[in-house]
């Protein structure tokens, strides 16, 4: 009777084994149809893919193109900017320095700096390494990126210009995304192990797990074989190319450049108690300071998803979902946004790059794949969140349409070479405003590749167009008192930072 039922318990085991790592049925199902439909439906031109469940990879795919004039396809080892997903690698790695005792994340910034200042005398005093990587210093999110970004500021000098970012909220009370924060944090690598921030990534991380294809900074990103290239829809009703983003400056907080088939490995290390093929990355008590959670991001039941509260850990968002515990991040750079994700109780783990930065598809399918795996009723996310991005979009376009019907060759109040001249603003510095034919050019010093025109309008208001439409299209206006220019409010792409700045001209400051 033993040697009866015993092929048939060993058929039964194997089957549990493979039903227990094989996709969901939406994933084995559906996810095709799903994801082409969603890539007409966003105007995403290229997507790529992975799901690990139990240790495997179980999905792994492209779909779409990498650019819309070749036509070249995603494939699994399509790079994309995975941006602030660099932020993980970065905690990871301070977390591991903790461990070995090379550091305390509660160490105060000024023991690594002594020069290092904030706005404020006590934030100074107190700021640690802890506050940096949990974005708690009471800046608003993404407050002086418009500074930092793309810009050809070094590390050191942004770190110097944050003593100019003015906190609206109380230090350690609020959450604000902080990406120099984290660049500060990053820097201090080099301050205990002699080892770039670069070199000490590459070294503990992305080579002992064979993530042999990503890359750790941005430079020359475009110049790759398999390359997704970035567009947005931002300001626009078509697809627009815009430039890679140069993220080296900041590159603890966004730099890394990788493809889904390298980023299972990462994911599979995340399920793994920090352990791939056998061979521990980084011990599982570093890895578990990375998941507590430092900040509350909210803890009232928020959107149109099954959660109630998230918090931030070093370099990861944390948050109920269907009763499990989520980790995750998102990334955003310019004409690319992705997502990783992983869920330990479930051994279950998810990324997805994308190159267009301006849908909400990414996420969309990041939660239509958990839902299949958590058991939640099946709800259309793609076309749940749609309608609402139509609408804004339609928004934007009819606001952009109007301001263009307001160009009529109207004169300004004054003559432009009354607008010409340098303009500064304390954290950002000098920008340069100079006559072209019938309008105004602005150039940004530290950003050698940008520009913006302004054309006149009426009622003193112009129309603002930077030469990347990344960065938007607005309407903005002089201040002028006595018949003279004091100052330009600019506006940016929220995408890029939230608050207008204010630049005053060079010859009111010299009074």
């Amino acid at each position: 009777m033993k040697k009866t039922y015993l092929p048939i318990l060993l058929s039964l085991f194997l089957q549990g084994i493979r039903a227990q790592s094989s996709p969901s049925g939406f994933v084995r199902d559906s996810i095709d149809a799903y994801i082409q439909k969603g890539l007409s439906d966003w105007n995403l031109p290229g997507l790529a893919v992975v799901i690990v469940k139990n240790g495997q990879v179980v999905w792994m795919k492209g779909y779409g193109v990498r650019d819309i004039i070749t036509k070249k396809p995603v494939d699994e080892h399509t790079l994309f900017m995975i941006a602030s997903n660099t932020k993980l690698f970065t905690g990871s790695a301070l977390a591991m320095l903790e461990t070995e005792e090379k550091l305390s994340l509660d160490d105060p910034i000024s023991k690594y700096f002594p020069d290092y200042r904030l706005y404020d005398s006590t934030s100074t005093k107190l700021v640690s390494i802890r506050d940096m990587l949990s974005h708690r210093i009471g800046t608003k999110t993404f407050e002086g990126d418009f500074t930092f970004w793309n810009t050809s500021l070094s590390r050191e000098e942004i770190m110097r210009r944050m003593r100019y970012l003015k906190p609206p909220f109380h230090f350690r009370q609020e959450f604000g995304y902080c990406n120099s924060c984290f660049m500060t944090a990053g820097q201090i690598i080099p301050v205990v192990t002699g080892e770039t921030w670069e070199k000490f990534v590459q070294s503990h991380f992305l080579s002992p797990l064979g993530m042999d294809q990503t890359r750790i900074l941005s430079t020359a990103v475009g110049d790759q074989p398999n390359v997704a290239t970035p567009y947005t829809t931002s300001y626009s009703d078509s697809l627009n190319r815009v430039p890679y983003d140069n993220w080296n400056n900041l590159a603890p907080a966004a730099s890394i450049v990788s493809n889904v088939s390298d980023l299972s490995h990462w994911l599979l290390m995340q399920l793994d108690s920090g352990r791939y093929q056998g061979k521990q990355i980084i011990s599982w008590e570093a890895l578990q300071k990375t998941r507590q959670a430092n900040t509350w991001v909210r803890s009232l039941k928020s959107g149109r998803y099954p959660t109630h509260f998230t918090g931030y850990g070093l370099g990861l968002f944390m948050q109920d979902y269907a009763g499990r515990q989520v980790y995750w991040h998102t990334g955003g750079a310019g004409g690319m946004v992705s997502n990783v994700c992983f869920v330990p109780e479930e051994k279950l783990g998810i990324a997805i790059l994308t190159n267009n930065d301006n849908q909400d598809f990414f996420e969309a399918l990041r939660y239509q794949i958990l839902d299949a795996y958590l058991g939640v009723p099946y709800i259309n996310r793609s076309q749940q969140a749609l309608p609402d991005f139509l609408k804004d979009s339609v928004k934007t376009s009819n606001e952009i349409k109007s301001w263009e019907m307001r160009l009529k060759s109207n004169k300004p109040e004054l003559p432009l070479s009354a607008y010409t001249g340098n303009y500064t603003n304390t954290l950002y510095g000098k920008i340069q405003l100079s006559p072209e034919q019938d309008h105004l050019i602005i150039h940004f010093i530290t950003k050698p590749d940008l520009t913006a025109s302004l054309e006149y309008m009426d009622n003193g208001e112009w129309l603002l167009r930077y030469n990347n439409i990344l960065y938007g299209i607005f309407q903005v206006k002089f201040d002028i008192t006595n018949g003279k220019v004091k100052s330009l409010t600019t506006r940016e792409n929220p995408f890029v930072e939230y608050d207008p700045y204010v630049f005053i001209k060079s010859e009111i400051q010299k009074r």
